[in-house]
């Protein structure tokens, strides 16, 4: 089944553009707020917000579950348990009742997502740094990544390989060497769902490729074009390696374009070309919708070996407009 998701998010679109539908998306705070309350309200705030933030995941879910076969796809957000690494707030979160309520409503999830063929990711923010060169960094960021496997494993998923997506970039400049010295602080579950994207500056597809017998790699498309200028193909010999780091699973890719404003409506435009008007750094940000239908129709072609995570900031509207595409011209 050829797959098509979106990110976090779901949105409506309105006269003036898109917003967030409120039943479907998740509320957060902030650790300033939170500092300035008392133990027992600050407390309070933040196991309401949780509590709102299973019955959205779980509503999200559901409403994916409504979409077409080949939409059933979507990454949960990072917050559904706020603070929950926080120094602050870890025994709060680690009391066994609290736990066992967390559970019980992702454990719901998780069946529902799996009767219903839903693919599932996290994607932690960029602060997570497995290969800094600062080891309170790494710790920080292996505690991170181990929350995102326990809302997994919460879900029913880490048992096998590549069941779920926890997806993050090498970033930091230890490097790969970085990398394989975390690779030895992480419990099974997160072994088992985490995965390595390609990046615009740093490690990319050639470099990421050495660690495909550890972890499954995600091709990002645009990243790729960022780095290198090429529009890669899905014939290109290095898919192999990204098949093979997935392990009989169907792999996932990612997809953005570059603000509208900054391409052309039609037509593969080179990179030398672009730059003629403006830089690396404003093309890496993604646009709202994906504009260039030349630039989908090859987007869409990766179709063929893996699943697409439409990254963009009109989330599932800008998937859907994918889809119609692909049913177009592909199916």
């Amino acid at each position: 089944m050829k797959k098509i998701g979106f990110a976090c998010k779901y949105v409506d679109s309105t006269k003036t553009g898109f917003e967030n539908v409120k039943e479907l998306n998740m509320g957060a705070t902030t650790v300033a707020w939170l500092g300035r309350q008392s133990k027992q309200v600050a407390e309070k705030k933040l196991w309401e917000i949780a509590m709102q933030n299973l019955t959205a995941t779980s509503n999200l879910i559901r409403k994916v579950g409504t979409l077409d076969e080949h939409l059933r796809m979507v990454r949960i957000g990072s917050d559904v348990i706020p603070m929950y690494t926080h120094d602050l707030y870890r025994s709060f979160w680690q009391e066994p009742s609290r736990i066992k309520i967390i559970e019980q409503n992702l454990s719901k999830i998780g069946q529902y997502a799996k009767d219903s063929n839903i693919r599932l990711s996290f994607h932690p923010g960029q602060f997570v740094c497995i290969a800094s060169d600062r080891d309170d960094v790494i710790t920080r960021s292996l505690e991170e990544l181990e929350y995102h496997a326990d809302m997994a494993r919460f879900m029913g998923f880490g048992q096998s390989k590549l069941d779920f997506k926890i997806n993050v970039h090498v970033s930091g400049r230890r490097g790969i060497a970085g990398f394989d010295a975390a690779w030895q602080r992480m419990s099974p579950e997160l072994r088992n769902c985490l995965t390595l994207e390609n990046d615009e500056y740093q490690q990319g597809l050639d470099e990421l490729l050495a660690l495909k017998d550890k972890v499954g790699i995600v091709l990002d498309i645009h990243h790729h074009f960022i780095k290198t200028g090429e529009y890669i193909k899905a014939s290109d010999p290095r898919i192999q390696g990204v098949l093979e780091s997935w392990q009989g699973v169907r792999p996932t890719f990612h997809y953005s374009q570059s603000k509208s404003e900054l391409i052309p409506r039609t037509g593969m435009t080179t990179m030398e070309t672009l730059l003629e008007s403006t830089s690396k750094s404003k093309l890496r940000a993604h646009s709202d919708f994906y504009t260039n239908k030349d630039i989908n129709r090859w987007a869409l072609t990766h179709l063929e070996w893996g699943n697409m995570m439409a990254e963009s900031k009109a989330k599932n509207l800008a998937s859907f407009e994918l889809f119609d595409q692909f049913k177009e011209e592909f199916m």
